[in-house]
């Protein structure tokens, strides 16, 4: 399918990063976690077929995304602006708690392994609401 591509062409992607602006590399990688999302959120919601491989590279490169996303070096004073809300700066530990628990429930379903749409669904949700709170406190 396309997500292995898709995977593929975003690691090649993500060493780049090292050497970009804060404000580039964190707006990188959410749309990065953007396109991951848009594949797995219609396999959950039964709009696509489920297929386990698939899911699983996708669980995968989401996990990466999600290890990558390093609160200290991507929100440090200074870097305000792009898509991050002003909260973010006015609350820096409860953007880390947020993103620690979304990094923790993305590396429990990959460690899930889903085989079944109704395994990925129970696995996948706790990631996917994550992502909704997390942008109505801290996106612009």
């Amino acid at each position: 399918m396309r997500l292995p591509a898709l995977a593929a062409s975003l690691a090649c992607l993500t060493p780049t990063l090292v050497h970009a602006n804060p404000i580039d590399e964190r707006q990188s990688l959410m749309k990065e976690r953007g396109q991951i999302m848009r594949a797995l959120g219609p396999i959950a919601q039964g709009r696509e077929p489920f297929d386990a491989a698939t899911v699983m590279d996708a669980l995968e490169a989401l996990n990466r995304n999600a290890q990558a996303h390093d609160v200290a070096a991507l929100y440090p004073a200074g870097s305000e602006g792009g898509d991050a809300a002003a909260a973010i700066w006015q609350d820096l530990d409860g953007l880390r708690a947020a993103d620690d628990k979304y990094k923790d429930d993305v590396a429990a379903a990959f460690a899930a392994a889903p085989q079944d749409l109704d395994a990925f669904r129970v696995a996948f949700g706790p990631a996917a609401q994550n992502c909704g709170a997390c942008h109505e406190l801290y996106r612009d």
